[in-house]
Parts: C-alpha cells; sequence; structure tokens
C-alpha cells in the first residue's frame, strides 16, 4: 500500500448510483486493498475504506465496501456490506479482505484486530447468500490468531487472507506480511486443514493473489517498500516458485500497494490502488493513508510470463 499520476478527471456520476470507469475509479470515497470476484455475468469488486482525516498519521478503517459491473467500466455502489466489529471478538480495523463463492455461498475472508484475548491482527470468515451481504461472523471466532504464527514478532504478520481453489475442490488459504505463509482448508472453508507452511518469495512484504492460466500458477505481492507488485510462477500450488520480477511499479503517492487479478469475458485484468485522487470542492486528497483502486489490462506473453503494468489516469474503457 514511481510512476506519479497527474492530471485525474473525475468519474461521472450518473443518477442510477452508477459509476463510469477511469483511475482511481471513485472519487467520492477511498478505497484500499481491492479484492474482486467474477460470479456468473458480473465482476463484484471488494475493497476497504480509508476514512483517515490525514495522511501522516495511520490508516483508519472501520468496514469493507463493495461495487458490482457487468462490463469493468460501469460501476454500481452496493454501500458498506459489514463491520470489522460485526466480529464480536474483534476490536476494528477493517483491513484486506477477499471473497469467494462455493455452492451458492458467498465467504469473505477478513483481516481485523482481536481483541485483548489474543491480541493482534487475526483472520476472520464470514458468510452471506447473497454477494453483497449482509454478512455474518461464520464461526464466532477467529480462523488465524497471532499465536499460531511465529516467524516475526510482529502482531501484524497474519494479515491480507486470499483463497485459491484447485479444480479438485481443496482451498488453500495464502496470507502474511514480512513471511508467506499459506495452509490448506477443510472441505467447508470455516477451519484450517493441515500445517500452516511458509513460501520462499524474494523481498516479499505483504498482499498475497494466487491465480492461474493455463498451466501455470501465478503468486503475486506486495514486494519492498515502498511498495511494488512482483510476481512468481510455477506449474504446482505448493511450487518451487520462479521469481518473474516486477509486475507494477510503486503506485502513486502511496506507499502501499495491494492487487486482484481476474478473467472476465476472455480479457485479463489487474486491479490496484494508488493515492493518488486531488483535492477537489474542499474534499481531501488521496495519500498513504486514504487510497483509491484502479484498474488496467493484464497481458500474458506467449511464455506465460506477464507484462508489465502500465498505470493510466484514463482506465478501462469499452474497447480495452
Amino acid at each position: 500500500m514511481k510512476n506519479k499520476l497527474t492530471a485525474l478527471a473525475l468519474p461521472l456520476l450518473l443518477s442510477s448510483g452508477m459509476v463510469a470507469a477511469q483511475n482511481p475509479l471513485f472519487t467520492d470515497v477511498f478505497t484500499a486493498d481491492p479484492a474482486a470476484l467474477v460470479h456468473k455475468d458480473t465482476v463484484y469488486l471488494y475493497t476497504g475504506h480509508d476514512v483517515a482525516p490525514n495522511n501522516d498519521i495511520f490508516f483508519e478503517m472501520h468496514d469493507w465496501l463493495a461495487f458490482s459491473s457487468t462490463d469493468m467500466v460501469n460501476w454500481k455502489k452496493h454501500g458498506p456490506i459489514m463491520k470489522a466489529t460485526d466480529f464480536k471478538w474483534a476490536k476494528g480495523d477493517a483491513w484486506a479482505a477477499h471473497m469467494i463463492e462455493r455452492d451458492g455461498t458467498f465467504y469473505f475472508f477478513t483481516t481485523v484486530r482481536h481483541d485483548e484475548t489474543k491480541p493482534g491482527f487475526a483472520i476472520g470468515v464470514a458468510t452471506s447468500k447473497s454477494p453483497t451481504g449482509p454478512f455474518k461472523d461464520a464461526i464466532g471466532h477467529a480462523l488465524v490468531t497471532n499465536d499460531m504464527t511465529t516467524q516475526t514478532p510482529n502482531d501484524w504478520d497474519d494479515i491480507d487472507p486470499a483463497i485459491y481453489i484447485e479444480e479438485n475442490g481443496d482451498a488453500y488459504l495464502f496470507f502474511g506480511n514480512l513471511v508467506p505463509k499459506y495452509v490448506k482448508l477443510s472441505d467447508d472453508l470455516l477451519s484450517l486443514d493441515g500445517e500452516i507452511k511458509t513460501i520462499d518469495l524474494p523481498n516479499f512484504t505483504e498482499a498475497l493473489w494466487v491465480h492461474k492460466k493455463d498451466e501455470y500458477y501465478y503468486v503475486s505481492y506486495a514486494c519492498e517498500f515502498p511498495e511494488k507488485i512482483c510476481y512468481s510462477m510455477s506449474k504446482s500450488i505448493h511450487g518451487p516458485w520462479q521469481y518473474k520480477g516486477i509486475l507494477n511499479e510503486i503506485a502513486g503517492n502511496s506507499e502501499t500497494n495491494h492487487q486482484s487479478i481476474i478473467e472476465f469475458k476472455g480479457k485479463s485484468y489487474f486491479i490496484y490502488h494508488t493515492g493518488a485522487v486531488p483535492p477537489k470542492d474542499g474534499k481531501p486528497s488521496g495519500g498513504r493513508f486514504r487510497r483509491s483502486v484502479a484498474i488496467e489490462p493484464l497481458i500474458y506473453n506467449d511464455d506465460g510470463t506477464l507484462q508489465r503494468i502500465i498505470m493510466t489516469t484514463e482506465g478501462l474503457s469499452k474497447d480495452k
């Protein structure tokens, strides 16, 4: 979460509640840590919600937002779908999350700060029969707590959940800060089914995302600090992972980045955040603690490697 984005045009706000695409996508609300889900003929975009009053203290995030689109250009807002404190065991801090669907149920894996009974950041899971909620705590306790991993002394090293489901139905939870980790989930997705393992990824910081295209698995992640997005490839979900380099440079006016990669209607997309919203009409500008989601096309080379993402202010259009 050094290319700088300049001259931003504001999105067109339509009376239907739709927002037309350009980058950043939304300028009337700060969005961060995107996670997109393709369900049937619709893309559902889930984001964190930055509300920090300034850009020199720290993140302030209380709930998660949802948006949907059938063309990746026009977006409908669905408002907050859940608060961090909807988990009764959590103190707050609605950090990065990930949504998946299985057998008609939507599973929302989230990052929150646990209460004093198990201090530190934790991963929770909530469920709903609708992709836009309402969502409720599915198990009444955290899925992963800080005391379950000991690779670092930091209490924020179990953040940024991302789920990947194999073709045979096996599901894996990827997560971590400074040390990348993964673990198999139970068939009902509500508990761990095995030991937590670490992954060998160069310069790893956070924001794991796993996807597959043809014969290759891809793991992308925020690397170094300020954060770029790097990626590695493998022919197995268990690795070994071969490092392929930088996918996305440092985003404008933001020390962090967080990516989501999807395929929709035959095209691939890279979704990320920047701090690039300018001040307007007395409203605060974007920045390190007030971030905004943007989207670019993702292009594969013939050998399966990924072309470097070029960040734009224009964003997507109907022909991209």
